[in-house]
């Protein structure tokens, strides 16, 4: 089943804000980004440790609801740490 999770909103430099989603299509995230409510989304190949992390947090807290299954904790972290080496997860 795919799932697709809203993860975060930040403001790009000149103040717009910007809606990041994560689509999860087999064994692959898929991450996509618009400003608020305009336009399409758009895929982007690199997001940054900062969209990962925001990822986790949104899986951490579906899988304590039981929404996703607690394995899916431990493949974000393990996805994030071949990504991301120095970062703590």
């Amino acid at each position: 089943p795919s799932t697709f999770l809203p993860i975060r909103a930040p403001q790009t430099e000149d103040g717009a804000r910007l809606e990041i989603y994560a689509h999860h299509v087999g064994d692959r995230w898929i991450f996509y980004r618009r400003e608020r409510r305009v336009g399409q989304y758009t895929e982007f190949k690199k997001p940054l440790l900062e969209d990962w992390l925001a990822l986790l947090d949104s899986i951490r807290r579906r899988a304590g609801r039981r929404l996703l299954p607690p394995e899916e904790v431990k493949r974000m972290e393990k996805t994030i740490r071949e990504r991301f080496p120095e970062a703590s997860v």
